[in-house]
């Protein structure tokens, strides 16, 4: 059950692009108020069920800070290489994160890197990469290809961190403590009310930055760092989907294959998880 926890997350946040497209707003500034909303619900049923009384001190809040400045690295970095480089070569070297996931995983968490594990992320690599078309290193891109990484190596620094503490705290704690510091870190950045968006930004707050962490970090309690970031690779095939649905925007055919093999890698996942547990 804790993979479609994952798997639900995965699709919540892939409709982010949709409402980015329709808001007028700076990513940043769009990330910014969403996020103060997002507090304020999360606020609100937080002292209504008494679970701010489990905070003990400060100190106890160090992981998720933690968590939330990697979390502000990651997106930061993200949408800085949509903005320098390709959307393919964004995307692809964001998604070097289950790679990196795989590795780490190993040392960080114990966890066991198996031959299906390895087969399930060659597949959807090699999906993403023909959904994608190709890295394309052509010149003057090469800043926003390194931001694609960096913002890679800080997702799988999440998915790790995320499954190292998911563990020591309630999900809705972990994601308001990580919301509240990139609402902090943006702070600093924003210059402007978001008249006219009120919409946009409670659709962000309510469903990108409530529910899908909630889900998300109730998932990591359970499901293994590297099968986590596998499933990961779901989210660009469902944003494809939900590009069609309500943006009429039709893939061609590598996407579609692209998207066949990624979505066998997930189905592999999560075979081999149920295997696993059963």
């Amino acid at each position: 059950m804790a993979q479609f926890f994952i798997l639900l997350a995965i699709v919540l946040w892939s409709s982010l692009g949709i409402v980015v497209r329709f808001s007028a707003l700076p990513v940043h500034v769009l990330t910014f108020y969403s996020l103060v909303i997002a507090l304020m619900i999360q606020g609100t049923i937080i002292f209504a069920k008494g679970y701010h009384r489990e905070i003990r001190g400060v100190a106890t809040l160090k992981y998720p800070v933690l968590l939330g400045v990697i979390a502000a690295v990651n997106n930061i970095s993200f949408f800085y290489a949509f903005k320098t480089t390709t959307i393919a070569n964004a995307v692809l070297t964001h998604y070097t994160a289950p790679v990196i996931v795989a590795f780490l995983a190993v040392f960080f968490l114990k966890e066991r890197l198996t031959k299906t594990i390895i087969a399930a992320i060659l597949l959807a690599s090699a999906g993403l990469v023909i959904m994608l078309n190709g890295l394309s290193v052509a010149e003057g891109q090469t800043v926003g290809i390194v931001s694609g990484l960096i913002s890679g190596v800080a997702y799988a620094f999440i998915v790790i961190f995320g499954r190292l503490y998911a563990r020591q705290y309630r999900p809705i704690m972990l994601t308001v403590v990580v919301n509240a510091t990139i609402v902090l870190l943006l702070a600093p950045f924003i210059a402007e009310v978001p008249a006219g968006e009120i919409r946009n930004v409670l659709i962000m707050g309510i469903v990108h930055g409530t529910i899908a962490p909630i889900l998300y970090y109730r998932g990591l309690q359970e499901v293994s760092a590297t099968r986590t970031a596998v499933l990961g690779y779901l989210e660009p095939v469902c944003a494809i989907l939900l590009s069609m649905v309500f943006l009429h925007e039709i893939p061609g055919l590598h996407s579609l294959f692209g998207g066949i093999l990624i979505v066998c890698s997930g189905y592999l996942t999560i075979k081999t998880e149920q295997g696993e547990t059963a």
